[in-house]
């Protein structure tokens, strides 16, 4: 197979995947008529979050993209991306001038898996739950500017905001908006476990072994009505411990795809191989960022000239050099550069590194140098390639004489509750958008119940800035709310961009779909694959 480019629809300013044919064993997985994907993504179920796959919890890429196949929305991002079109509804829109009325009509016939009708009463049940039962990674957030939710029959339903939000109809495709069934899901507590039901395009079957999914089947379901068209009657999801036991299951034919996250240096290797392999390497883009987050009330970093001196000493450049080369871009903004209302605002205020303009930003505060503290990463999460990151950046920071510095890593279910608690003064963090707007970037972080759970309050933002961009259903219109809200974060430093990533699926030759079973914004689309015939 020889290297070729798919140009597809656009979004964002992004650019479209480039498929590259890589060199690998003979096609085909060993699992039977189910397409097999790969996985390093994580599901545990602990003490401390016992309901990883609620919609009224999960709040991480990795959950939500198994909600996403099982549990369906009013709303959905269509297959070329741009605005968010119906799914469970078959119309819906504002009713009002203000951006405040939101109205939908449910499909006629609508079923659960079950077979059970859905109703415009479930939609509310589900809405409700998860806005009442706060659940503390913050997911309910998404629903914050939600007043009351009334029905009209079963089918109407009818949600009055509390203040004008251009960005609900992407907010009603997240999976925290997803319909359950009053059921399976209680109304006031989380439903433990990683059992999962809906009205989606697939079921789903858990392996589980010891608290932790390590393989789930997706069967597809014979009820569903929505706009996808599913290619596929079976797709599996097996997790990995690590990127290299799951690139040697691609190569053996164990698996299908192999989706996040690849190391830098399996890209690399795929990337330059041959074009007479059995493996093709998808790049496509993506909003994916890094970032460090700050408990600003901890004594290390609670000065706000220390977390400006390491604004000023970070050197993105050279370390997506080192660490993931054509594989991230530098970032200066919360907001990446190819969304709508980006703006650099941190070069802005920093420029280039400098070591001499961050000690004179300590020395001006009075600040004892080196500053010591701690940097904190989860060793499983984001990738192989994090402990480097973090090393460059340890050595970055260091090599100034301003700090003292150490690293530690922490798998991810230990690292997140942790984090959550504010025991770390400094930590390293990931995001996928909930959707592909500059809000997905911002809110999240800064607004009240903010997922970080950080101490942070910049009043200018929550009461005036971010009000001030949701009014805006013209996101070009929002762009001045919205870099003053960049500005904001660049003078403070609560949270350190990084850098901006891209994305990569490698699929066998005989799969079809992959270019599309990941978008922008990292949702995973199973119901994109089919099997064809192999090159």
């Amino acid at each position: 197979m020889n290297r070729k480019t798919l140009v597809l629809p656009a979004v964002v300013g992004l650019l479209a995947p480039v498929l590259a044919a890589c060199g690998g064993s003979d096609s085909g997985s060993k699992s039977g008529d189910a397409i097999v994907v790969g996985t390093t993504d994580r599901f545990t179920a602990t003490k401390a979050a016992p309901a990883p796959l609620d919609p009224a919890y999960a709040y991480d890429i990795g959950p939500w993209n198994l909600l996403r196949q099982t549990v369906q929305t009013l709303m959905i991002t269509p297959k070329g991306e741009g605005q968010p079109v119906p799914e469970a509804a078959e119309k819906c829109g504002f009713t009002d001038s203000g951006n405040e009325r939101y109205a939908c009509t449910l499909r006629e016939g609508l079923k659960f898996a079950n077979g059970d009708p859905v109703t415009a009463a479930d939609v509310k049940f589900s809405i409700d739950r998860a806005r009442s039962i706060k659940a503390d990674t913050g997911v309910f957030a998404l629903l914050s500017t939600v007043d009351t939710v009334e029905t009209q029959g079963d089918r109407e339903v009818i949600f009055h905001l509390n203040t004008a939000d251009a960005t609900f109809p992407f907010k009603l495709s997240t999976p925290v908006a997803g319909i359950v069934n009053p059921k399976d899901y209680d109304k006031n507590k989380l439903r433990d476990g990683f059992n999962v039901d809906g009205s989606g395009p697939y079921t789903m079957k858990a392996d589980v072994k010891n608290d932790e999914l390590v393989d789930a089947v997706f069967t597809k379901n014979p009820h569903y009505q929505g706009t996808l068209k599913v290619n596929n009657d079976k797709v599996e999801i097996r997790s990995f411990a690590d990127a290299d036991a799951m690139g040697a299951a691609i190569d053996k034919g164990d698996i299908d795809v192999m989706t996040r996250a690849m190391s830098p240096e399996q890209i690399r290797k795929l990337s330059n191989a041959s074009g007479d392999g059995k493996i093709d390497l998808v790049e496509m883009p993506g909003l994916e960022i890094r970032y460090l987050a700050f408990n600003t009330d901890a004594p290390s970093v609670k000065n706000k000239a220390v977390r400006r001196a390491m604004a000023q000493l970070v050197n993105r450049s050279d370390l997506v050099a080192k660490v993931y080369g054509t594989q991230a871009d530098a970032l200066y903004s919360m907001v990446p550069a190819t969304v709508t209302g980006h703006s650099n605002s941190f070069f802005n205020k920093y420029g280039d590194p400098s070591v001499s303009k961050a000690k004179s930003l300590l020395n001006k505060a009075g600040v004892t140098t080196p500053v010591k503290f701690t940097m904190h990463y989860t060793t499983d999460h984001y990738g192989p390639a994090t402990k480097k990151e973090f090393e460059v950046l340890q050595q970055q920071l260091n090599s100034s004489g301003l700090f003292d510095v150490s690293i530690q890593g922490t798998p991810w279910k230990v690292f997140h509750p942790t984090m959550q608690k504010r025991q770390y003064d400094v930590f390293g963090m990931g995001w996928f958008p909930d959707f592909p707007d500059a809000d997905s970037f911002i809110a999240p972080f800064l607004d009240a119940d903010n997922t970080l759970n950080t101490p942070y309050v910049s009043n200018d933002i929550r009461k005036n800035l971010l009000p001030e961009s949701r009014r805006q259903a013209d996101r070009l219109t929002a762009s001045s709310s919205l870099t003053g809200i960049q500005d904001i974060v660049a003078k403070d430093v609560p949270l350190l961009p990084l850098w901006q990533g891209k994305q990569y699926v490698a699929a066998r030759d005989d799969i079809t779909g992959a270019a599309y079973v990941i978008n922008s914004s990292a949702t995973l689309q199973l119901w994109e694959l089919g099997r064809g015939v192999s090159g």
